[in-house]
């Protein structure tokens, strides 16, 4: 009988246990910090998965875990290599809070770091997951915190209530966009601030006729 128990024991455990190895998280940070590692030393078009196990110490069956390709695995590094450096500050200016952010957005695009935007902009015109990776790994998550910057600008009456923050935003970061991969002009910390208190000034002076008083932005 305790043989039987024993056995029906093993059964329940392996019946509860989920298919496959668990992913370790451990060596997930550990892909994403080879890929920012790698991607410094070398252009987009070296890079390799096989590269990417090789300096992680994983094999590539890892990688192959979480990412379908190189480009995944380098839009989710870039993602992640960015999370502490562009959350948006609450200063109580929409100017200094938008301006800090993009000064802090041109930082990385100067950085070794800027060769991942552009290697994903140009391989996502022929490759749409690609570019939906971006959109969802990065893009998105920093868009959602802007919109929450522009809504506290409009509750203070820095800034319209009919404002269209889509069309602000890509106002605002398509500017930046525009020098960083055409190269046409220097993009730097006086252009990031020119092009923000124009486009923020231009956004509320539809309010400058309202009774209550819109605060300037220097």
């Amino acid at each position: 009988m305790a043989l039987s128990r024993q056995s029906g024991s093993h059964e329940q455990n392996a019946a509860k246990r989920p298919p496959g190895r668990p992913r370790s998280e451990d060596a997930r940070q550990a892909i994403l910090r080879s890929t920012i590692k790698l991607l410094r030393r070398s252009s987009f078009a070296d890079l390799s998965i096989e590269a990417i196990a090789a300096n992680a110490k994983v094999g590539k069956a890892t990688v192959y875990r979480w990412w379908p390709n190189k480009g995944a695995v380098a839009v989710d590094a870039f993602a992640s290599s960015t999370e502490d450096e562009l959350h948006f500050p609450d200063s109580g200016s929409v100017y200094k809070d938008m301006s800090l952010q993009m000064t802090q957005w041109l930082g990385v695009l100067r950085s070794p770091r800027g060769c991942i935007v552009r290697a994903v902009i140009a391989a996502g015109q022929s490759d749409p997951q690609l570019i939906d990776e971006f959109r969802k790994r990065f893009m998105w998550p920093r868009r959602q915190e802007a919109y929450q910057t522009l809504r506290r600008g409009i509750e203070r009456g820095e800034l319209p209530r009919d404002l269209d923050l889509d069309l602000l935003l890509d106002i605002l970061y398509g500017a930046i966009y525009m020098r960083f991969l055409i190269r046409h002009d220097e993009l730097n910390e006086y252009y990031v601030e020119e092009v923000c208190r124009m486009v923020l000034k231009g956004a509320a002076r539809n309010l400058l006729s309202a009774p209550h008083r819109v605060k300037a932005y220097r």
